[in-house]
């Protein structure tokens, strides 16, 4: 005895019979001879049935005013399972009621096993929406959990403005998205920031690093396998493709396939469609591609290293992800963002950088980017005893010299000069009075120097 069942007839006979049959297998039916009555009704109780009479006194046999109802219903609650009864049935109006959103058709006089039966599997699909929905929710709840971490993508710099500006004009579409940058400069914070700007956003966002895949294990990962396919698959799996369908699909460290796995990809980004390890039919697959590297794809193609028809299939936007170190001041924004983090995670009252550790940051040149930093200060809060970051509470490698130290290498000072307006200007993004500030110079002066240097 389970379910709500709500009776909807403008015969009172026919809903007493109904109300006689139905009580038993049931937990709850409401009648009532008023269709205008509806809304109110569900606005009070829950209903996982409704049996609605097609044919009301205003208009005796064409139905309308029962399909009228029937939408302005699955517009209070769309997972509500609604049945007609009437007794001037014909096919039209049957494959009319079942395209509006009707489950069932019963006509008017029923057979009494036929109706309880209908009424019962009625209810036992409502339980099943409801049971999908709510996994629906959970779902999103879910993904949101896992996406928060990657919502801390910040930069003031006009490197970081051109890439948000890029991924602002790309989002909304469906096109092949290729991010290049060098490690830890926050290439998945982009895939996922493309997702959520998405009209996928509240499908799956399924991400794989491919330069951790085994060249056994590349096929079954991706594309999945059925149980018995290979000695070790004891149950079927389904691949990442499949999980991506309908949402997006992130390729980390692409760069790192071998031919034989490039070739494969590409069949399946041709076809849209994937066939499981072991499987006869394929699977037809809809999912947005996002794909990263810090490989030099082009000259790879010149080596013959990367299909250019890969190539081609997976950068039909580039984005490009400016090193840490040409992102000026950002470093110092992100140290502050990192340092509010890890006070409250390990209850430290560390409160700011000094002075003199801003100055280090900004001199440094993170060969691992934002992820050194992020590491950097993690460490640095855990270490330190004091309420302000000191130059001593950070550690850096010295394996790795800045640029403009290597450039210094060399004592040539035409070479020099070159070498550090190159740099003023790209961390400047070619604004010449920015750099000339900088340099200590008047725009004038620097202009004769770019001359000189055929800039």
């Amino acid at each position: 005895m389970e379910g709500k069942i709500l009776a909807i007839d403008d015969n009172t006979d026919i809903l007493f019979a109904l109300k006689l049959l139905l009580k038993p297998y049931c937990e709850t039916i409401v009648t009532d001879n008023k269709p205008e009555n509806i809304p109110a009704l569900l606005a009070k109780e829950s209903f996982d049935l409704i049996l609605l009479d097609m044919n009301f006194t205003r208009d005796a046999n064409s139905g309308e005013e029962g399909f009228y109802w029937l939408e302005r219903i699955l517009e209070i609650d769309p997972s509500v399972v609604v049945v007609f009864i009437t007794a001037y049935s014909d096919i039209d109006n049957t494959v009319r009621a079942i395209k509006s959103g009707a489950t069932d058709f019963v006509q008017k006089p029923w057979v009494n096993e036929k109706l309880v039966a209908t009424v019962n599997a009625g209810v036992m699909l409502r339980k099943s929406r409801l049971e999908v929905d709510t996994l629906k929710v959970k779902q999103k709840a879910l993904h949101e959990i896992i996406d928060e971490p990657f919502h801390d993508f910040i930069g003031n710099s006009a490197e970081m403005k051109k890439v948000f500006a890029n991924i602002a004009k790309v989002a909304a579409t469906d096109a092949s998205v290729l991010i290049l940058g060098e490690n830890g400069t926050g290439k998945e914070l982009v895939a996922r920031a493309l997702h959520r700007s998405s009209l996928r956003r509240d499908e799956n966002f399924v991400s794989i690093d491919l330069g951790a895949l085994t060249e056994s294990l590349f096929e079954s990962e991706l594309f999945g396998h059925e149980r018995g396919a290979f000695t070790d698959a004891k149950s079927q799996r389904v691949g990442r493709f499949e999980l991506a369908h309908k949402g997006s699909i992130f390729l980390d460290e692409i760069g790192n396939l071998s031919f034989a796995q490039q070739a494969k990809l590409l069949t399946v980004l041709e076809r849209r469609e994937v066939t499981k390890v072991g499987a006869n039919k394929a699977a037809s697959i809809d999912i947005r591609l996002i794909c990263a590297t810090n490989m030099p794809l082009v000259e790879m193609v010149a080596e013959e290293k990367f299909r250019e028809d890969l190539l081609y299939r997976i950068n039909t936007v580039e984005i490009h992800l400016p090193a840490l170190r040409d992102r000026g001041e950002d470093a110092i924004l992100l140290a502050k963002h990192f340092l509010k983090i890890y006070t409250k995670k390990y209850a430290k009252t560390v409160k700011d950088l000094s002075a003199s550790a801003q100055k280090l940051l900004l001199s440094y040149h993170w060969p691992g980017n934002v992820r050194e930093l992020q590491h950097a200060i993690e460490r640095a809060i855990i270490m330190t005893d004091s309420t302000m970051l000191q130059p001593e509470d950070f550690i850096f490698s010295q394996k790795t010299k800045r640029t403009d130290e290597v450039a210094l290498e060399s004592y040539n000072l035409d070479e020099v000069e070159k070498s550090i307006i190159q740099k003023v200007m790209k961390k400047y993004a070619g604004n010449v009075s920015q750099a000339a500030k900088e340099l200590g110079l008047t725009r004038t002066s620097l202009y004769r120097r770019m001359e000189k240097h055929g800039l």
